[in-house]
């Protein structure tokens, strides 16, 4: 009788779980440039943990795109660019808009206190960090996450929810470039309380119009600012200058 394999060791995982969060920690918030080099020996060094550990959280990355594999080259940073930014502000805002359709139907009273809490944990929250007002306050950025989840939760479809948290994921890293020195001031309180309203009163079409405005605002601000592209690689950055031009001259 064959002997049964034995579990595998939770510390083992543990790590592999820490340094994937961790990793991803810093893709969303592009402390790890788009398009640099990962060397893995360098990872392993700075996250305190084995080479297995490192490549089987770098797999997991590069499943959700936020990582690239580069046959005899290794891993990468994935690239932005202006043309992925567009594409990406679209795609997103039809699966959003989807989702809030299907939550919109299916949500209940506990749905509508739950988006009500999160909305208001979101504009209880500086944007900005206190001390710094050019960098993101962590906290704010966490109860933004937490408040778009709870517009969708009543969704009743699984791979709908799970292409927007993936959507969500890649859009974070272009926020994150739109956030300091923003020339184009927004009250994104006003933004969030009235899509929150449009749910909550079952207008399913203004709430897919307003998340559509949210979204392509980000955008916008994004692709207008001359900042931006000088801190994108070479490609990118052309890319970004181009879009920019554009931008302007349909605005």
């Amino acid at each position: 009788m064959l002997a049964s394999m034995p579990p595998a060791a939770p510390a083992s995982s543990s790590l592999t779980h820490d340094a994937y969060e961790r990793l991803r920690a810093d893709l969303l918030a592009c402390r790890l440039q788009p398009g640099s080099r990962l060397k893995i020996a360098d990872l392993c060094q700075a996250l305190s943990v084995s080479l297995s550990a490192v490549r089987e959280a770098l797999s997991r990355l590069t499943s959700e795109g936020l990582v690239v594999a580069e046959p005899q080259r290794g891993f990468r940073v994935a690239p932005i660019s202006a043309e992925e930014l567009r594409d990406l502000t679209e795609v997103r805002a039809q699966i959003e808009g989807m989702c809030l359709d299907r939550a919109i139907a299916a949500g209940d009273v506990s749905w509508e206190s739950q988006l009500v809490a999160a909305f208001h944990r979101l504009s209880r929250t500086p944007e900005r960090e206190p001390g710094d007002p050019q960098r993101m306050n962590e906290a704010w950025s966490a109860a933004h996450a937490s408040f778009h989840e709870a517009l969708v939760a009543a969704c009743d479809s699984p791979w709908l929810l799970r292409l927007r948290a993936t959507l969500y994921a890649q859009s974070e890293r272009y926020r994150r470039l739109s956030v300091p020195l923003a020339e184009i001031m927004r009250d994104l309180n006003r933004e969030h309380q009235e899509i929150m309203e449009a749910a909550l009163g079952r207008d399913a079409g203004r709430a897919r119009t307003l998340m559509t405005r949210h979204l392509e605002l980000t955008t916008r601000v994004l692709l207008e600012q001359s900042w931006a592209a000088e801190a994108l690689p070479g490609p990118a950055r052309r890319g970004l200058r181009l879009a920019a031009g554009r931008a302007a001259t349909a605005v």
